[in-house]
C-alpha cells in the first residue's frame, strides 16, 4: 500500500508495466506522457508490489536541488549518484527496481540506457513529460534500447472503474458492443450519466479521485486548473527561441477557442495576426505541442486510402486538448448543468468531439478527419486494418444524429472501399441503415487498435 494512498485507480497501463518486470527485457521501459496523467502514480504503485527494494528519483526535483546526478556521464557514476540516494536499498536485479522519473530533465542520462541495461546491474524503469520534445534535441540517444509506451489521462472504462462499475458489467457491455447490440434502458441511462460526468472530470487522475471522494465540482474544477496552468508552462519549457515560446504559448491558448468555431480549425492568422500566415509556417510549433502530449493532432485526408499516414498531411490541422475535463472547465466552470441537462441553447460538439479524440488516441489510433471541398467534413478517419481501408466516425451530441450529408457523400463514393462507418450519439438504439452503424456514444470505449499503442524504435 502506498503512503497516503486513499483510493488505488485502476489503469490498464499496469499489465504492460507488470508483463516488462517479469521478461527479462534488455530494453528500458519508458512510460511518456504529459504531466498529471498518473505515470509516477501507477510505477510506484506497481514497482513496490514486485520489488523489495524500490528506488525511486525524480530528475526534476534533483535538478532544482541537490544536483547528484548532473555529472552522471557514465554507468560508474551513475551507481555512485544512486548509492547516496539509496544506501542500503540497493540489491540485485531480480528484487531492485530503479525508477527514474522525469528523466528528459538530464538529456545525458538518456544517452546512458544502453550500457545500464547491457550491465543489468539493476531492474530499471523510466518515465518522462515533454520526452517526445527531448528526444528530437537530443543527439546519440541508443533509441534501441528503450520501449517508449505512451500514456494519457483515464479513459471512460477506467473512469467506470473508479466509480465502482465493476468488470463483469464492462465485460457484458463489451460483449453487447460486439455483438451490435444495445443496453437495457436503465443500463444505457446510468452508462450515459457516467459518460456526462466524465466530459465534466475528464481523464487526471487527481481530478477523478476528487470526484470519487467528494463529488464537489470546485474540488476538482481547481485541480483540472492546476493542471492547465502547469500545461501552459510546459507548452514551450524546452523551446529556446523566444519568439518561438510565445508563438507555442499563443496556438496552445488558442485551441479551447479555436474548437468553438465551424471548422474546429485553428485560425492560423489569429496567431500572430498576419493574415497570410499559413498551417507550414508553424510545424515546429504544433510539433512541439504534439510532442509534448498536451495537445492532440487530426489530420485533414482529402482523399482515403489504407493505411492513412501516406495521405496525410499538416494542412487543415485541427489540435485538442489532451483531456476533456480540462475542456468542460473552460467553457462551464462550475456550472454542470450546461453538460448533465442538453441544455438546448449551448452546443456540446467540441467536447463530445474532444473526448472521442482522447479516448481514440488512448486507444492506439492516429487520427484523422476527412475534408474535401466536394464532399464536405466527416469527424474522424481510423485505419481499418481487417479489410484494409478505412473507418469513418461522425458524432453527433444532439438529436438530430441521422442528419450526416458528407457521411453520405463520403460512404458513396466506390474508390475509397469503405466497408464500416459508425455514427457516435446519446441514442440507446444500436441498428445499421444504409452503411452506417449507429451506437451510444460511450461505446466508443471498445475501440481498440492495439498495434499502436506500443512504440518500438530499432537499431
Amino acid at each position: 500500500m502506498l503512503e497516503n494512498d486513499v483510493i488505488m485507480l485502476y489503469r490498464k497501463i499496469t499489465k504492460r508495466i507488470e508483463e516488462y518486470f517479469s521478461s527479462g527485457s534488455d530494453r528500458m521501459l519508458l512510460i511518456d506522457g504529459a504531466r498529471q496523467i498518473g505515470k509516477s502514480y501507477i510505477v510506484r504503485w506497481t514497482g513496490q508490489r514486485n520489488f523489495s527494494n524500490y528506488i525511486e528519483i525524480n530528475m526534476e526535483e534533483d535538478k532544482l536541488g541537490d544536483r547528484v546526478f548532473a555529472d552522471a556521464k557514465t554507468t560508474k557514476d551513475f551507481y555512485m549518484a544512486l548509492s547516496v540516494v539509496a544506501g542500503d536499498r540497493m540489491g540485485d536485479k531480480e528484487n531492485t527496481l530503479v525508477f527514474i522519473d522525469e528523466i528528459q530533465a538530464y538529456d545525458h542520462l538518456l544517452t546512458l540506457v544502453k550500457f545500464l541495461m547491457r550491465e543489468k546491474r539493476f531492474t530499471y524503469i523510466a518515465s518522462g513529460s515533454l520526452l517526445g520534445v527531448t528526444l528530437k534535441n537530443t543527439q546519440s540517444v541508443p533509441i534501441g534500447s528503450l520501449d517508449i509506451v505512451h500514456m494519457y489521462p483515464m479513459d471512460f472504462e477506467e473512469f467506470l472503474y473508479a466509480n465502482g462499475v465493476g468488470e463483469i458489467a464492462i465485460s457484458t457491455m463489451k460483449d453487447c458492443f460486439n455483438n451490435g447490440q444495445a443496453l437495457s434502458e436503465a443500463m444505457h441511462n446510468k452508462m450515459l450519466d457516467l459518460f456526462k460526468k466524465y466530459l465534466l472530470v475528464g481523464g487526471l487522475p487527481k481530478a477523478v479521485e476528487t470526484f470519487v471522494e467528494s463529488r464537489n465540482i470546485v474540488e476538482f474544477r481547481s485541480v483540472q486548473q492546476e493542471a492547465h496552468n502547469l500545461y501552459a508552462v510546459d507548452a514551450s519549457k524546452y523551446e529556446e527561441e523566444y519568439n518561438k515560446k510565445l508563438k507555442i504559448r499563443r496556438i496552445f491558448d488558442m485551441i479551447p477557442s479555436n474548437l468553438e468555431n465551424k471548422k474546429k480549425r485553428l485560425v492560423i492568422k489569429d496567431i500572430e495576426n498576419k493574415d497570410w500566415k499559413r498551417t507550414d509556417d508553424y510545424i515546429d510549433e504544433f510539433d512541439y505541442l504534439i510532442s509534448a502530449g498536451i495537445a492532440l493532432e487530426v489530420k485533414a485526408i482529402s482523399k482515403p486510402s489504407y493505411p492513412l499516414t501516406e495521405n496525410s498531411g499538416k494542412n487543415l490541422l485541427k489540435l485538442y486538448l489532451n483531456d476533456v475535463g480540462i475542456l468542460s472547465g473552460i467553457f462551464y466552470r462550475n456550472n454542470i448543468k450546461a453538460v448533465m441537462s442538453d441544455t438546448k441553447s449551448i452546443n456540446l460538439g467540441s467536447l463530445y468531439e474532444t473526448v472521442v479524440a482522447q479516448e481514440l488516441k488512448a486507444h492506439g489510433y492516429n487520427l484523422y478527419y476527412y475534408d474535401n471541398k466536394k464532399n464536405g467534413e466527416v469527424d474522424y478517419l481510423i485505419d481499418d486494418a481487417d479489410n484494409l481501408s478505412n473507418i469513418p466516425i461522425e458524432v453527433k451530441s444532439g438529436k438530430d444524429y441521422t442528419v450526416h450529408s458528407a457521411l453520405d457523400k463520403f460512404l458513396s463514393i466506390e474508390e475509397y472501399n469503405i466497408k464500416r462507418a459508425y455514427v457516435l450519439s446519446n441514442e440507446q438504439n444500436v441498428y445499421t441503415q444504409n452503411g452506417i452503424t449507429y451506437i451510444p456514444i460511450y461505446y466508443v470505449m471498445f475501440f481498440e487498435n492495439n498495434s499502436n499503442v506500443v512504440e518500438q524504435f530499432l537499431d
